[in-house]
């Protein structure tokens, strides 16, 4: 019996002593198993909430941050690679590829270890390893189909980056919080890598356009995680020099990034409208240092990111769909 219904049944046993000195014991006893009942009943609900939300968390990724690292770049690479080729059945199954195997890294980590939650009874590993056979076969059958026979073998490449970027997420990770946004760096060179090879199954090209395709996402992945992290750190900062002091590392390196946009606009190295997509963070970053104190909501803070990322996605789409 679990401590809650043992606490719940030494209440009720007391409530039974109080009450033979009120009134008739059968009545008594009546009364004291309703309330046995409706305590047992409110713990058995909340247990199998509980359980619920950890079995999803066992298997579906809840990273809210990271899918928008995923699908940002995968939309930009798509819309990038329609402006010269309709590669439309390939980049069908290189969706689904990088869809399943994203979410299949949750399962693997809960059964090593290495996640945020880890599968401990039978139960919790049998599903882990359920999902991962079944992600794993959708994965491998997407990978076939898109690769079969010898094409678009270049993803190779950029799959052997994404996978030695998750490795060294996970040893970053390992070694505590002071490497937390160093690990997710790493994380999100993986996960923008969707960028460059959506373009390349479109195309057929892994040229030069592709791998801008990968810095620029890669570069608004840094903004939001640099952001992010600084603005849960610094949140009891009130005043600009406060801030300033917090975030002067993050508003430094910001100003360079768009003076190093500016400059490759200039020399034709990307397309002029990229500055475009990264002005709404950029205001936003810069922003946050003369804005007065404001209590730290993480929901709202997601939230407001998530949004950041789908004009950035937007935009960015039409600096390469664009001619």
């Amino acid at each position: 019996m679990s401590r809650p219904k043992a606490a719940v049944r030494q209440w009720a046993t007391a409530r039974l002593g109080a009450c033979q000195f009120q009134m008739t014991v059968p009545a008594c006893r009546g009364l004291i198993r309703l309330h046995i009942m409706a305590g047992t009943m409110a713990i058995d609900s909340t247990e199998s909430g509980a359980q619920k939300a950890r079995a999803r968390a066992l298997i579906i990724p809840r990273e809210h941050g990271a899918w928008g690292l995923l699908l940002v770049p995968l939309l930009t690479g798509v819309v990038a690679s329609f402006a010269s080729s309709h590669q439309t059945w390939p980049l069908v199954l290189f969706t689904g590829a990088a869809l399943f195997m994203f979410w299949l890294r949750t399962p693997v980590e809960s059964l090593l270890g290495s996640g945020p939650i880890t599968a401990q009874t039978s139960r919790e590993k049998r599903a882990a390893v359920a999902a991962t056979i079944v992600l794993a076969a959708a994965s491998v059958g997407c990978l076939i189909g898109l690769m079969w026979p010898g094409r678009n073998l270049k993803l190779l490449l950029v799959g052997l980056v994404a996978s030695s970027s998750f490795v060294i997420q996970a040893v970053l990770r390992k070694l505590g919080r002071d490497t937390r946004m160093a690990s997710q760096l790493a994380g999100a060179v993986a996960l923008t890598s969707t960028a460059p090879a959506a373009y390349y199954v479109g195309t057929g090209n892994l040229d030069a356009r592709a791998f801008v395709l990968w810095l620029m996402n890669w570069l608004f992945a840094w903004n939001q995680i640099h952001f992010v992290q600084l603005s849960i750190h610094a949140a009891r900062a009130a005043t600009l020099s406060e801030k300033f002091i917090r975030g002067k590392v993050f508003l430094v390196a910001q100003t360079l990034v768009l003076a190093g946009l500016v400059f490759a606009s200039l020399r034709r190295l990307v397309p002029p409208l990229v500055l475009l997509a990264f002005l709404p963070i950029v205001v936003r970053g810069t922003w946050w240092f003369f804005r007065g104190p404001k209590p730290l909501d993480i929901k709202a803070l997601g939230w407001s990111e998530m949004t950041q990322g789908a004009v950035f996605g937007i935009l960015l789409s039409l600096a390469f769909l664009l001619p």
